[in-house]
C-alpha cells in the first residue's frame, strides 16, 4: 500500500507492505537505507527475528534477505536517510523504556535523531491536550492505537497523516487516547531520495 512516493525507479517511498505466511524476498542490497517498524506478525532476515513493535533502521549500503514464516506487516520507507547516517538501529519498543513527554499525558519512546530529524512513538493518554505548534520541516504520523485529534480532525488507528513544512496544529485525545509513530524534520532536510540530491541517482 503506496503511502508517499517521490521519484521514479529510485525513490523516496513510504509504504505499508505485508508479506503472507512463509514470503521472503532476493538478497539485496538498500543504497539508500531502509526505515521498517513492524506493525503485525514476526519480520526475519538472516540476522534475526522481528516481533511486532520491533524498530529497524538499516544504513546504505546494507544487504540482507527478508522473509517471514508467520507472516507480518510492516511500515517501510526507503531512501530517506541523510547521507551522514550510517547507523544500524534495533529497538524492541515492546521492552524499551518510556520517557516523560512534554505535557501531562503524553510519554515518549525516542527511537532515531540525526540532523534535526527526529523519529519516536508517542503515547497519548486519554483527554490530552498539547498546544499548537508549527512543525517547520513537516510532519508525519501513523496512527497505531486509539484515535488521534486535530482542529482539522480526526485519526483512527491505521490512519496515515502527512503534514508539510511549516504546518500548524494543536493535537488532542478523547477518551480512547492513542498511540503514534511520528517523525518530524524530514521533509525539509536534503536526504538520499530527495530528487535534487545527487546522491539519489547512484
Amino acid at each position: 500500500m503506496m503511502l508517499d512516493r517521490v521519484g521514479e525507479e529510485v525513490a523516496r517511498a513510504t509504504s505499508i507492505v505485508r508479506y503472507a505466511p512463509n514470503a521472503g524476498y532476493s538478497s539485496h542490497t538498500h543504497d539508500g537505507g531502509e526505515e521498517i517498524l513492524v506493525l503485525e506478525g514476526v519480520f526475519s532476515d538472516e540476522h534475526g527475528d522481528y516481533p511486532a513493535g520491533s524498530y529497524l533502521r538499516n544504513p546504505p549500503g546494507s544487504r540482507h534477505q527478508p522473509y517471514t514464516l508467520s507472516g507480518c506487516t510492516l511500515l517501510v520507507k526507503l531512501w530517506q536517510f541523510s547521507d551522514t547516517d550510517r547507523l544500524q538501529v534495533n529497538i524492541e519498543t515492546q521492552t524499551s523504556l518510556w520517557q516523560p513527554g512534554a505535557v501531562t499525558g503524553l510519554s515518549v519512546m525516542p527511537l532515531h535523531e540525526h540532523n534535526g530529524v527526529n523519529t519516536a512513538l508517542v503515547r497519548w493518554a486519554p483527554y490530552t491536550q498539547f498546544s499548537a505548534h508549527t512543525h517547520v520541516g513537516g510532519e508525519e504520523i501513523l496512527v497505531l492505537e486509539g484515535v488521534f485529534h486535530d482542529e482539522f480532525g480526526s485519526y483512527p488507528a491505521d490512519s496515515w497523516i502527512r503534514s508539510p513544512c511549516y504546518s500548524r496544529h494543536a493535537p488532542f485525545t478523547e477518551q480512547e487516547g492513542a498511540l503514534i509513530y511520528v517523525k518530524v524534520g524530514h521533509l525539509e532536510a536534503h536526504l538520499m531520495g530527495d530528487p535534487l540530491n545527487p546522491a539519489h541517482r547512484l
